[in-house]
């Protein structure tokens, strides 16, 4: 396990509260989450402005807190590693509180295994032997079930559009607030935020380099699965649209399994417009380097994807075609606010929830070209 620090301005000289001067919090196993879990961490900070705070998260993501105002260190672990060798190498911290964001049992188990004499966490099968505060699930929660095949064809067969309906605070933002709430914080929504110092700005200007004055960033790609993904032969009509009528440079996301998508959108757009400034960096950028690049994009269209979090984290306008998930459970941003764009069909079994659609994908495929480009362009004007 290895640990990197990010100071805190004048912490030493905040009071510590209620007895609480070392704060363990289990972070998340995903990048999208990790960025809804901003808005609990800087509450928690609040409430207790002197305490050290340590985040324990998985290295793959740990970068996304370098820097970040509401964390003091951040402790990761690698895959495989057992929750006694983890608690193990915690335990010298000697932290008075825990807070466990994910709900597994092993994650309760690390923190008991690290000696947090207060452990908060949802109560669970399994778990809550672990927690002395096992806090029970928030009456808005609203958890993401899938729909059986058999249920999409009933829906399909009605001549309903969708219809889904969702009650306030269902955003799983919420979900990591309330536990704050529940040690005496406020549970009131701010912005999901992260950090990208000078320096990074300053790489990431070298790297687009000066062709345009106006960055668009396409994130294509979606890890979970093909029913997120909106079409590939879309996203390159409205990229060639957006070079012709507005002369934008295009910053191409995504991971290495992605290489093929941006590859095609390249070569796409510069057949159709050999003097446009496309800048490939699927697969080819660190956690720091995505963080800095989309933040000097002024949009970014991208599917429902972890990296459409950290694009509204830094400062960017996201549009995002919807289609088998649903931006009031997970959209990026503060829930309600109205910053960013989300187009969705009236299919009615939309969301779904699942990886793959089980018959003609309809909630996607009726997402039109016109209707996201007028998205990404209204977003420029405003």
């Amino acid at each position: 396990m290895s640990a990197s620090e990010s100071p805190r301005a004048n912490s030493s000289a905040q009071p510590n509260v209620g007895g609480v001067s070392r704060i363990l919090v289990r972070g998340v196993n995903w990048l999208g989450d990790a960025v809804m879990t901003t808005p609990a961490l800087r509450r928690l900070r609040e409430l207790h402005p002197g305490a050290r705070v340590t985040l324990l998260m998985p290295e793959k993501i740990s970068d996304l807190f370098v820097g970040h105002p509401a964390v003091d260190e951040v402790a990761t672990f690698a895959a495989g590693e057992s929750p006694w060798r983890i608690g193990r190498r915690l335990r010298p911290g000697r932290f008075d509180l825990a807070v466990v964001f994910p709900n597994s049992p092993r994650s309760a188990l690390e923190v008991w295994f690290a000696g947090a004499r207060r452990r908060v966490g949802y109560a669970r099968s399994w778990r809550s032997l672990f927690l002395t505060d096992a806090v029970p699930t928030r009456v808005d929660e609203r958890p993401m079930r899938k729909r059986s095949v058999g249920e999409i064809h009933r829906l399909v067969g009605t001549s309903s559009s969708r219809s889904v309906a969702f009650p306030a605070q269902v955003h799983h933002i919420y979900q990591y607030l309330h536990l704050i709430r529940a040690i005496g914080g406020s549970a009131e929504a701010c912005e999901p935020r992260l950090q990208v110092t000078d320096a990074e700005h300053a790489a990431a200007r070298v790297r687009l380099g000066t062709r345009a004055t106006t960055w668009i960033g396409l994130n294509a790609g979606a890890e979970y699965g093909p029913a997120k993904r909106w079409p590939i032969d879309r996203f390159i009509a409205v990229a060639k649209r957006l070079a012709e009528e507005r002369g934008c440079g295009l910053v191409l996301f995504g991971g290495k399994p992605d290489g093929v998508l941006t590859s095609e959108i390249e070569q796409e757009v510069h057949q159709a417009h050999p003097m446009g400034a496309v800048v490939n960096v699927a697969g080819k950028t660190s956690l720091r380097e995505l963080c800095a690049l989309m933040s000097l994009c002024r949009v970014v269209l991208t599917n429902d994807t972890g990296p459409m979090h950290v694009a509204a984290a830094v400062g960017a306008t996201v549009v995002v075609p919807f289609g088998s998930t649903s931006p009031e459970l997970t959209g990026p941003g503060l829930p309600g606010a109205g910053r960013h764009a989300f187009l969705r069909s009236s299919a009615p079994c939309s969301p779904c929830f699942l990886r793959k659609c089980p018959i003609d994908f309809r909630c996607m495929s009726e997402i039109s070209v016109d209707s996201v480009t007028e998205a990404v362009l209204d977003a420029l004007r405003r």
